[in-house]
């Protein structure tokens, strides 16, 4: 029942922005997807595994996210810094993507760190997900173009998210990131 599955996971994903997780009720949200408990039961066994769910969702809409940034045609230092300012925002906007970027966890959110995705398989973390865009960036800009970089970037969009301020522009974020790769600048030659 891909359709209910996916209704589940748009209900608790809404749930969990109006409240901690723990105060998130599966009656509330097999009623909100219009759906009856059972299915909900039947479909992810229980609270637990809506919560995996619900975390391997988050992390693959977090990586859709960059997947479309770096498809646009805008050059590669462009690309590389709208990924960073996406990381920034998705993190701001959603708990999990946050959790997952930061790897804090609180008790508010579905599966604390030490539980897996599925049974056996932890959740990915910071260093993962940061060398998944890395990888993706590989794919998508030509060689030369820095997959190295785009991991930079994220690393640099995660310092905006651990220790918020304003919300760093793209214009922001490109200067930083041209000042962070150019090799061997010096205080005199600037």
């Amino acid at each position: 029942m891909p359709a209910a599955r996916e209704s589940l996971l748009e209900a608790a994903g809404a749930a969990l922005l109006a409240r901690p997780w723990p105060s998130v009720r599966m009656v509330d949200v097999a009623a909100t997807a219009g759906v009856s408990r059972q299915t909900l039961y039947n479909e992810f066994g229980g609270k637990a595994g809506l919560g995996r769910a619900l975390v391997r969702r988050e992390a693959d809409w977090y990586l859709e996210g960059v997947d479309r940034v770096l498809r646009s045609p805008a050059g590669a230092a462009e690309r590389l810094a709208s990924v960073a300012e996406w990381t920034v925002r998705a993190a701001r906007a959603r708990p999990l993507v946050r959790a997952l970027l930061t790897g804090c966890w609180d008790g508010n959110l579905p599966v604390p760190p030490g539980q897996g995705v599925r049974p056996g398989v932890p959740a990915p973390g910071p260093g993962e997900l940061a060398r998944a865009v890395r990888d993706r960036a590989s794919v998508a800009l030509t060689p030369g173009e820095g997959a190295q970089r785009c991991e930079l970037a994220v690393r640099l969009a995660l310092s905006y998210v651990i220790a918020p301020g304003e919300e760093p522009g793209l214009g922001e974020l490109m200067r930083l990131l041209r000042l962070l790769s150019e090799p061997n600048r010096t205080a005199g030659g600037r």
